[in-house]
């Protein structure tokens, strides 16, 4: 054979597979949450593809499902979060009371992702806390980003973060030293039962945190992390 064809087949037989090896990294996702590239991808029964983090394990729905922002805000816009409802004050007293322990009365606090019935907002100023509001579809209330707080709640709003690296990291520029943060969202079910969660069926809900997860958003930021109960988390920042 001649020696040149042999280096042209060599060349462009070096070029396809690099090809193929940019096309296949190209197709994987690093974590949303912890930005590990220990990532693996998964289909559920509706067709929905996910990716689980083998790192924070973190599950979070491809970018390419997510819905628009019209659609999103008419989803909220859905929800029935009613400010003076008992059931409803309830269920935000999981996490409202065993921040209260924490903080004192003089404390300048922040509900980030709010939503268009601020109850826990409510529950809190009720009981002598002063607190701004903020929510980028209800309450898109700039001022906040040039405030530093006390404390902050992130209510049933975790799971809606298409960059919950980012929002974490705004969150910390926005927290003060030793400051309180108290999140509530559903954790993580089973991978088994995954498929079937009703959590995940909810189209603004795109990602989905265990306690591990939890854990290592803390280390990330020199947090300290206290799982109070089943699906309350408080954060405290050194």
């Amino acid at each position: 054979m001649d020696v040149r064809l042999y280096d042209k087949k060599t060349t462009l037989l070096r070029a396809y597979r690099i090809h193929q090896s940019t096309k296949l990294r190209m197709n994987i996702q690093d974590c949303i949450v912890c930005g590990s590239n220990l990532v693996e991808s998964f289909q559920t029964s509706d067709s929905l593809n996910y990716w689980h983090c083998n790192s924070c394990s973190t599950k979070f729905l491809d970018k390419k499902h997510h819905i628009d922002e019209n659609s999103e805000k008419k989803r909220y816009l859905e929800h029935e979060n009613i400010i003076e409802d008992k059931g409803y004050r309830n269920f935000l007293s999981k996490l409202s009371n065993p921040l209260m322990d924490k903080i004192n009365t003089n404390a300048k606090g922040l509900d980030f992702g709010c939503g268009h019935g601020p109850a826990l907002a409510d529950i809190l100023i009720k009981n002598k806390y002063s607190i701004d509001l903020y929510d980028p579809f209800f309450f898109p209330n700039k001022e906040i980003f040039s405030k530093t707080y006390d404390f902050i709640t992130c209510t049933e709003t975790a799971e809606h973060f298409f960059n919950p690296k980012k929002e974490f990291d705004l969150i910390n520029t926005l927290l003060k030293k030793d400051g309180w943060l108290g999140v509530m969202t559903c954790f993580l079910t089973s991978h088994d039962a995954f498929d079937s969660w009703h959590y995940r069926r909810d189209p603004t809900h795109v990602v989905f945190y265990a306690e591990k997860t939890f854990e290592v958003i803390a280390k990330q930021r020199d947090w300290n992390c206290e799982i109070i109960t089943k699906d309350v988390v408080l954060f405290n920042k050194n």
